[in-house]
């Protein structure tokens, strides 16, 4: 995403013109028990990948492979709890998580897309379980925390996409000090895959892994519309990575808004260059327009230097752009690419928690070694959240994507995936 030194003098200005809080949030604390919460997330999710054009992992005689398919099916059980803090000048606390997964189904000769760890004579595992916690110190609005822990930032963010979360270990410092400011800075040390139950297994036995990431990043709230955001990181041996975010909300008429979404990256290697030799910028612009139950987005996508966007090691989230998308990220080398997209909300048409979504992304000018690479993909998705009773936010989800690409780019695959979903307050 892109190259670009960032400055904090614009935003240390528009934050000086803000108010203090009258009171912070330590002041407000109620203790330890409290103020705990515990919460459970209980996921099944069945996933199908459906590979085209002699592509997939079924070998055949006289080399290459069949048209083959993937496919697993599992449960599981995230249990998550956030004590409150103590009270006093200095508050004190504890966050814990266990989690694990029993596969349902997805043999040696089908799994493999991201589900479950693969044992040593090639079967899946057959239940995985982790278990992991981080203490937190509180002064004011600011707050420390150390050890295991699920990490949102622009250039360090632990993936959800599957069964499990990825976790990483190290301190995060997050500030609210001023109005509308928040700072953050944190140094983290390993980072656990989705199926890696290790402490440090994001790139897989044998491979190197992340040894440190340095963080820091800053939003502010300029507006009731407007926020902006910048972000910075530093991957030992890997690369530095900057971020920019900004985004405005023009509200039309009472149902009807526009909104407009720009991110950006600028990514360099350094040190080893365990990702090879990482030189890219990458940018993406989407408009929004909003009206009753409809929504249409139109966005664009540009890639370009010596290499595509990476990320990885610094957690399988860590794309915060607007062509990042089910299946593709549409960020190949010099690749320009163009997004349609249509969301409706039935709630205005009597049927609340119901929503579809269609989306269109064609990409094209990748530089590969066959000379320029196009890739393009539809994606259709239903989700249904029940309203009331006692099974209140359960949610039902059905996503599909249709890719095709040409050159060596990539793989023809058609993707299905089912997700049934109950998160659950205990405390």
């Amino acid at each position: 995403m892109r190259v670009m030194k960032w400055s904090m003098i614009a935003l240390a200005v528009s934050a000086g013109t803000t108010q203090f809080a009258m009171a912070s949030s330590q002041d407000e604390a109620k203790g330890f028990i409290e103020d705990s919460t515990l919460t459970s997330k209980t996921r099944m999710l069945y996933m199908n990948r459906d590979y085209r054009n002699g592509a997939g992992n079924i070998a055949k005689e006289g080399g290459g492979f069949k048209s083959g398919y993937r496919e697993d099916w599992g449960l599981s059980e995230l249990l998550n709890y956030e004590s409150g803090f103590t009270q006093g000048t200095v508050g004190v606390g504890v966050d814990a998580f266990a989690m694990g997964t029993v596969r349902l189904d997805g043999g040696a000769g089908r799994q493999g897309n991201g589900l479950f760890a693969t044992r040593g004579n090639g079967d899946p595992e057959d239940t995985q379980s982790k278990i992991g916690g981080a203490v937190k110190f509180r002064i004011s609005d600011t707050v420390l925390k150390y050890g295991n822990q699920f990490v949102a930032s622009p250039v360090f963010s632990t993936d959800d996409s599957r069964l499990l979360p990825e976790v990483a270990t190290g301190t995060l410092l997050t500030s609210k000090e001023i109005k509308g400011l928040e700072l953050s800075a944190g140094r983290f040390t390993s980072l656990s895959s989705q199926t890696g139950m290790g402490r440090d297994s994001i790139n897989g036995p044998g491979e190197p892994g992340l040894t440190a990431a340095n963080i820091a990043g800053a939003t502010y709230q300029f507006t009731d519309n407007f926020v902006g955001g910048v972000a910075a990181s530093d991957v030992d041996d890997y690369f530095k990575k900057q971020y920019v975010n900004l985004n405005y909300t023009l509200p039309i008429a009472e149902s009807q808004a526009l909104n407009f979404d720009f991110n950006g990256y600028r990514t360099s290697s350094q040190g080893k260059e365990l990702a090879g030799d990482v030189d890219n910028k990458i940018w993406s612009l989407a408009a929004a327009y909003s009206l009753g139950a409809h929504k249409f987005t139109l966005a664009y996508q540009r890639s370009t230097g010596d290499s595509g966007y990476y990320y990885g090691v610094d957690g399988g989230g860590s794309i915060f752009l607007a062509n990042s998308v089910q299946y593709s990220d549409f960020n190949g080398k010099d690749e320009r690419s163009w997004q349609g997209r249509y969301d409706l909300n039935m709630a205005s048409y009597g049927v609340p928690g119901l929503s579809f979504m269609a989306r269109y992304v064609n990409g094209d000018n990748i530089s590969t070694s066959e000379g320029e690479g196009k890739e393009h993909e539809f994606n259709f998705e239903s989700k249904y959240v029940m309203q009331e009773g006692p099974a209140k936010d359960l949610s039902f989800r059905l996503r599909s994507s249709v890719y095709r690409t040409t050159s060596n780019y990539g793989v023809d695959t058609n993707d299905v995936r089912v997700i049934v979903e109950y998160p659950l307050n205990i405390l």
